[in-house]
């Protein structure tokens, strides 16, 4: 029996697609539904699904972020609501994508692509190109339709009765802690009450790379990363004594060039 776990946000687009699939192919079996990336590539991990369904836009982690995570481990298809000009590349290689709402004719004909796919050769085992190739065109698209994310500037945080104020440009790290977000500097560091799901919402991809569900770290803040014998990655920083480990669903940042 073919398995497939289905990643999105929405609770109802998630139901929805979950209700076609049942009418579409009803011999497949979602083994997992998540709202986030991190969320998803735990379930990627724990139930080795055959097929991932996964919407670009989440939090803490995005849809390529996570099929990166999943190279070579099971097929993937996207879901969009970028219009079909930005997204026709995912006619390649390993991926296929589903313009939202999805319709039931372009989902039948997904479903047949990838039952012929899993008659046939394995996944291909690397399509980080591709997956980079995707991730421009959809920041350009995503640009033109809203000039661009707004990026976060400052972050203030309130330490007794003083109120400091960090600008992103000089923070290192941020560390998820409950409900607040531990933000480091070189010389200084403080609690915001803020979740790293949202800071993260604000920073740049390009600057600041998240290494772990709890963690994000500014890429020119890493001296060196360190791999053990198991295989586990920790990030040696240049301004700071602290080190960050690195789970495996941000591994592949770090694979030799």
């Amino acid at each position: 029996m073919p398995t497939a776990l289905i990643a999105d946000d929405e609770d109802l687009p998630r139901a929805e697609l979950r209700r076609m699939l049942a009418s579409a192919w009803p011999e497949l079996q979602v083994v997992a539904e998540c709202e986030d990336g991190p969320g998803a590539v735990e379930a990627l991990e724990l139930h080795a699904p055959q097929i991932a369904f996964l919407d670009i836009r989440m939090p803490g982690m995005n849809g390529l972020d996570v099929a990166r995570a999943a190279s070579g481990r099971c097929h993937t298809v996207f879901t969009t609501a970028y219009d079909s000009h930005a997204v026709a590349a995912f006619d390649a290689g390993a991926v296929d994508y589903l313009l939202k709402p999805v319709n039931a004719e372009r989902l039948a004909q997904a479903v047949q692509r990838l039952q012929q796919r899993l008659r046939g050769p394995a996944p291909v085992p690397d399509i980080q190109q591709l997956l980079q190739h995707l991730a421009g065109r959809l920041q350009g698209a995503s640009g033109a339709e809203s000039g661009g994310a707004p990026r976060l500037r400052w972050l203030s945080a309130s330490v007794g009765d003083t109120i400091k104020m960090f600008a992103i440009d000089e923070v290192l790290f941020f560390q998820s802690d409950e409900k607040y977000t531990r933000v480091v500097t070189a010389n200084d560091e403080a609690h915001v009450r803020k979740p790293l799901r949202e800071i993260a919402d604000g920073l740049d991809p390009e600057v600041f790379w998240q290494v772990h569900r709890g963690a994000i770290v500014r890429a020119s803040a890493i001296a060196r990363a360190q791999r053990d014998e198991l295989g586990r990655i920790t990030l040696h920083l240049r301004q700071h004594a602290e080190t960050l480990a690195v789970s495996q669903a941000w591994a592949w940042r770090f694979k030799p060039m």
